[in-house]
C-alpha cells in the first residue's frame, strides 16, 4: 500500500522520468492558434489568398448517362447504365411468367423461381455457385412476376465476365436433377402453406383480385403454383416451358455500373450461339394473347379469429378488395393513374408516421380518421403491357363489411369530383420523390433499367418521367377517374362474409353520384 502511494504521489508532483518527460514536452504558453496565425483578420466568408479556386459538382436532376442499348444477332438486347462505384448489378430479364401458362401446367414460373441457381452444366451444386459469387463479393436472386422473370447478380465489377458465364449457364443450361427438382416441391409446398397461415393478406387478395378482374385469361391466371400441381412438376414440363419462352429475343441482359462495351462482349462470348439444355429448336406454342378485363368476384371464406402468432389476441377481421381497369404502362395515362394512386394513399390505422408516410392522403384524411373502426384503408396500382389494375383494399370487423364497403365505393366515385390544388401538388411531390429515392439504389436501377428495355426497347430517364409528373392537371385525374368507374368492379373478399353486400349491388353503388350501396330491407333480423 505504502510503495502505491508512494508511485502516486510521484505522478501528481510530476517526479520520477515519466514526470519530467511530460514537463519537458509540455505546450509552450504563448502557442498561435490557426485561428490567428497565418491568415489574420480574415473572415471565414472570404476565400483565402494563394489557395486555388474550388470546383464544386453542380447538379441539374439529370442523369449526365443515357441508357444504352444493343441487340446482338440472336435478337438478344444488352442494356446498360453507368454508375459510380466498384460494383455492379447485373442479371438476364425473361418475358416470361404466369400470364403464358395457359397451355401448361400453372404454376411453372413459380416453379422455376425457386429451382434458379440450382447446379449447372459448369456448376455442380448450389454451394459451388455461391463460391465462385463468393469470390467476387456477389450475390443472387431469381424474382417471377406475372409477365417477367429476373435472374440477377451484385457483385463486384472486375467479376463481370464471371458473373455473366454464371448467369448464361444458370439460364440456359440448369440440370433439374431429381434432388433438386423434390427440394422445389417441398420448397413451393411450404411457401404456401406460410401464405395461408400468414396474419398479412396482401399477397392473397392480391391474387384473388386478378382472378377476379381477369378471369381465367393472362395475368388473372394463378401466379402461385397450384398444390395439386406441385408432384406434376418434372423435367419434360419444365423443358416444354422453357423451350417456348427462355429464348434470346424474349430476354434482355441489364447492367447498372457496367461499361456498355464490355457487357456487350460478354455477352456475345457467353450467350450468342450457346445451344440450351433443352435443344435449339425454335419457339412453336409462344402465347401472344392480350388481357381481357371481364370484372368479376372471388370470396373466400374463412375464420379469421385464430390468426394471431404470439399471445397477444389479434382482433377478427374481414377484408376486401375492390378494383376497376386502369391502363397499361406504355399509354399516356399512366402517369395521371401513378399520381392518382398516390393521392389516394392510406395505410393501416397503427403508426400513420407523418406527412412523408401519406398522413394527408384522402384514405387517411376521409376514410382512417374518420372511422376509427376501420384497420386499413391502402390504394394500390398493379399495371401491365397491356392493362392495369387500380384498387383499395380495406379491413374492418365482420359486422360492420358493408359500412366499410360503402366508405370505399364512395371514395371511388369521389375520385372523379373536385381535385384540390393542394392534395394534387402534394401528391405529384410525394410521387417524385419515392420515384427519386428508389433510384438511389443500384438494383432498383437495374429493375428499372431491364424492365423498359424488355417491353419498350428503350428506356425513359428519371428527369423525362418527373416532367410528366409535373405536367398532370386536376382536369387530367377528373379524367382517368371518370373512365375507369364507366367499367365493372372487381372484388376480392376474405374471412367472414355473411354482411357482404352483393356483387351487383357493389357495381350499383360505383355507377351512382353519391357511392352509396342501394338499401336492403328485412322483415325479420
Amino acid at each position: 500500500m505504502a510503495a502505491m502511494v508512494l508511485a502516486a504521489t510521484r505522478l501528481l508532483r510530476g517526479s520520477g522520468s515519466w514526470g519530467r518527460s511530460r514537463l519537458r514536452f509540455s505546450a509552450p504558453a504563448g502557442r498561435q492558434f490557426s485561428s490567428g496565425g497565418a491568415y489574420p483578420n480574415i473572415p471565414l466568408s472570404s476565400p483565402l489568398p494563394g489557395v486555388p479556386k474550388p470546383v464544386f459538382a453542380t447538379v441539374d436532376g439529370q442523369e449526365k448517362f443515357e441508357t444504352k442499348v444493343t441487340t446482338l444477332d440472336n435478337g438478344l438486347r444488352v442494356a446498360s447504365q453507368n454508375k459510380f462505384g466498384q460494383f455492379c448489378t447485373v442479371g438476364i430479364l425473361i418475358n416470361s411468367g404466369s400470364r403464358y401458362e395457359a397451355k401448361y401446367l400453372s404454376g411453372i414460373a413459380h416453379f422455376l423461381e425457386k429451382l434458379a441457381f440450382s447446379s449447372t452444366d459448369r456448376f455442380a451444386s448450389k454451394d459451388e455457385i455461391l463460391l465462385t459469387l463468393e469470390k467476387h463479393g456477389g450475390i443472387c436472386d431469381c424474382q417471377t412476376s406475372r409477365d417477367t422473370t429476373m435472374y440477377a447478380v451484385s457483385a463486384n465489377s472486375k467479376g463481370l465476365d464471371t458473373v455473366v458465364g454464371l448467369l448464361a449457364d444458370v439460364v440456359l443450361h440448369p440440370r433439374l436433377t431429381d434432388e433438386e427438382l423434390e427440394m422445389t416441391r417441398m420448397a413451393v409446398q411450404f411457401e404456401l402453406e406460410d401464405l395461408n397461415m400468414r396474419p398479412d393478406p396482401e399477397p392473397l387478395l392480391t391474387e384473388m383480385i386478378h382472378q377476379a378482374a381477369y378471369r381465367e385469361n393472362t395475368v388473372g391466371l394463378q401466379r402461385l403454383c397450384p398444390a395439386e400441381n406441385i408432384s406434376k412438376m418434372d423435367r419434360a414440363v419444365l423443358h416444354a416451358y422453357l423451350r417456348n419462352y427462355y429464348t434470346p429475343d424474349r430476354m434482355v441482359l441489364a447492367g447498372v455500373g457496367v461499361e456498355h462495351g464490355h457487357l456487350v462482349e460478354c455477352a456475345r462470348k457467353h450467350l450468342l450461339g450457346s445451344r440450351p439444355a433443352w435443344g435449339s429448336d425454335g419457339a412453336a406454342q409462344v402465347d401472344r394473347s392480350v388481357a381481357q378485363y371481364t370484372g368479376g368476384i372471388v370470396k373466400l371464406e374463412r375464420d379469421m379469429s385464430n390468426v394471431s402468432l404470439g399471445p397477444a389476441p389479434f382482433p377478427e377481421l374481414t377484408h376486401v378488395m375492390i378494383g376497376l381497369e386502369s391502363c397499361s404502362f406504355l399509354e399516356a395515362d399512366f402517369i395521371p393513374f401513378a399520381v392518382l394512386n398516390m393521392m389516394m394513399g392510406g395505410g393501416g390505422s397503427f403508426s400513420a408516421g407523418g406527412p412523408g408516410k401519406g398522413m394527408f392522403t384522402r384514405l387517411y384524411l376521409n376514410v382512417l380518421n374518420r372511422h376509427h373502426w376501420m384497420y386499413n384503408a391502402t390504394s394500390y396500382h398493379h399495371s401491365y403491357e397491356d392493362t392495369g389494375l387500380l384498387c383499395i383494399h380495406a379491413s374492418a370487423d365482420p359486422r360492420q363489411v358493408r359500412e366499410m364497403v360503402e366508405i370505399i365505393t364512395r371514395e371511388f366515385v369521389l375520385m372523379a369530383g373536385a381535385v384540390g390544388v393542394v392534395e394534387l401538388a402534394r401528391a405529384k411531390t410525394q410521387l417524385t420523390s419515392m420515384l427519386m429515392m428508389n433510384l438511389e439504389a443500384r438494383p432498383v436501377v437495374f429493375e428499372d433499367v431491364g424492365r423498359q428495355v424488355l417491353a419498350t426497347r428503350s428506356r425513359k430517364l428519371p428527369h423525362e418521367l418527373c416532367a410528366l409528373i409535373r405536367d398532370v392537371k386536376p382536369e387530367d385525374i377528373k379524367r382517368v377517374a371518370s373512365k375507369m368507374l364507366r367499367g365493372k368492379p372487381a372484388v376480392a373478399a376474405l374471412g367472414a362474409l355473411g354482411h357482404l353486400p352483393t356483387y351487383e349491388h357493389i357495381q350499383a353503388a360505383l355507377a351512382s353520384k353519391d357511392g352509396r350501396l342501394p338499401r336492403t330491407y328485412r322483415l325479420f333480423r
